[in-house]
């Protein structure tokens, strides 16, 4: 009877496989109450079709004697769950109560007695002070998805009171307290299973849970369950893998991932840490692939730009090898107007930090430089080391987290030249120009693309909010639905945060500039 999303991180894993989470999610009491109103609705819908059975027999009934009775074509009317809760119980899992909920009934009915009188009309039904407790038990398959049964249920009933009418129904009603009676057990012994069977109807929807999730053709992303849910009076931790991997090779980065927790905050329903160990995964992943490099050429670069990728650039600034005492050597001369390329690759995995407001990546790599002969062969230049700080720009995109990065700082050391020694600083202009008009548009192009965060089948996020604290990313959002649970989400509409910390994206696709 609750939503997929609410159930969809509570599994349990065995000690042996957990670990440290890349990714934690929080679902907090207004996550709760979200998912009690669906459920609610759900719940409603399968008290109305509870099917009961036609019913016979006979009681002993003053002044007539003995009385026949049948009860048939049974239909509920109306259900009403006016009062409902649900909460956590610390450690254990998740209650739901029901309170004064009415189920109203018309059926048939059939009498004989004194061997042969015979009557019939129809009758009301009403049923009040109906209560149900359900609590739910969750458990981890063996795919790391989570699977759910019903943990305990329990109902009473109020009062039941029955109206007959037609025929004599004024004499049929002075022994409607036997029927009452019988009919009172045939709806309490309904109510339970048809619980039971509400909350075992999620988990085909529970296997929607992304768990290996496609990224790209080099990567995808994993979200099965690494520890037990924390279960708090307030919120529900989950822990989950959080880590990239080249596709069809699982293998392990150099690094592990450290704990971290969320902070106490509560407005939305859920909440989304997303830690640096999961952006470094997904930087080893692209790097061991090996396609963190390019190729710059000239007609890559603006064409307003007075600096250009050929010998007449590259001649000016770097100083003329006799000037520096090497064997006499000109660029522009050795080459006439001949173009530059440069191949950019990373020599390492990028590294991204986290700090207060703030997202930097470093990457170390290497940008190497050659004229392109009139025959197409490569002359070699010079071989510089580099390292190049950027701050990344992070935003949701649909259920992505999507991103940018700009450059901050660029770090030149000479590893080796073909034209004699020269002072690389010369070089940093062009060299930046380069980076950030052909190089930083590719790295874009791929980081706007994004990776998706762990989400239920028809499940989106509403009005999400990013914040950067130490270590990790923290999204916090609301939810709504597609489909077949769409009309009950009216109440999963965008509000506004009252956490000025939070930069809210007030439309899809806004980014939060750090």
């Amino acid at each position: 009877m609750f939503p997929w999303w609410l159930l969809s991180f509570l599994a349990l894993c065995p000690a042996s496989l957990c670990t440290n989470p890349g990714i934690t999610g929080r679902i907090t009491q207004n996550g709760l109450e979200y998912g009690k109103q669906i459920g609610m609705a759900v719940l409603q819908q399968k008290l109305k079709s509870i099917k009961i059975p036609d019913m016979s027999g006979k009681e002993k009934v003053s002044p007539i004697g003995k009385v026949r009775y049948s009860l048939t074509e049974m239909q509920i009317v109306s259900v009403s769950l006016p009062k409902s809760a649900v909460g956590l119980s610390p450690g254990t899992g998740v209650v739901l109560s029901i309170g004064n909920a009415y189920i109203s009934i018309k059926g048939n009915w059939r009498v004989k007695y004194l061997r042969i009188v015979k009557d019939h009309g129809s009758f009301d039904l009403s049923v009040s002070g109906l209560t149900i407790s359900a609590g739910i038990g969750v458990s981890r398959d063996e795919t790391g998805r989570p699977t759910v049964s019903s943990a305990s249920c329990s109902t009473s009933i109020g009062g039941v009171r029955i109206k007959f009418h037609g025929g004599a129904s004024w004499l049929y009603n002075l022994f409607s307290k036997f029927i009452e009676k019988a009919l009172r057990k045939a709806l309490s012994d309904k109510i339970c299973p048809l619980v039971s069977d509400a909350i075992g109807g999620l988990n085909p929807h529970l296997k929607t849970l992304n768990v290996l999730a496609k990224v790209d053709r080099y990567a995808e992303v994993e979200y099965s369950l690494v520890s037990p849910p924390v279960i708090t009076k307030n919120y529900i931790d989950l822990d989950l893998k959080g880590e990239f991997y080249n596709i069809g090779q699982h293998r392990e980065p150099p690094f592990t991932a450290p704990p971290f927790s969320l902070p106490e905050q509560a407005s939305s329903m859920l909440y989304i840490g997303v830690s640096e160990f999961t952006l470094n995964s997904a930087g080893f992943v692209y790097y061991s692939a090996g396609v963190l490099n390019t190729n710059v050429t000239d007609d890559m670069i603006p064409k307003s730009s007075p600096l250009r990728l050929n010998t007449q650039t590259f001649g000016v600034f770097i100083p003329q090898a006799s000037q520096l005492k090497f064997p006499f050597f000109f660029i522009a001369q050795s080459y006439p107007n001949m173009s530059v390329k440069l191949i950019v690759q990373a020599t390492q995995q990028p590294h991204a930090t986290m700090q207060p407001s703030n997202v930097t990546v470093e990457v170390m790599g290497s940008i190497a430089a050659y004229v392109i002969k009139p025959d197409s062969t490569l002359a070699p230049l010079f071989v510089l080391g580099m390292k190049a700080s950027t701050s990344a720009n992070l935003l949701i995109s649909g259920k992505k987290l999507v991103g940018s990065v700009t450059l901050n700082g660029l770090v030149l050391s000479l590893q080796k030249s073909y034209v004699g020694p020269f002072q690389i600083q010369s070089l940093q202009t062009v060299l930046q120009l380069a980076l950030k008009s052909a190089v930083l548009p590719k790295v874009n192009e791929l980081l706007k693309e994004g990776f998706p965060l762990p989400t239920i089948d028809k499940m989106n996020l509403v009005n999400a909010q990013i914040q950067i604290l130490k270590d990790y990313v923290l999204i916090g959002t609301d939810v709504a639905f597609t489909g077949s649970l769409a009309r009950y989400s009216d109440t999963a509409k965008a509000r506004v945060h009252p956490d000025p910390a939070f930069r809210v994206l007030r439309q899809r696709g806004t980014p939060l500039k750090l």
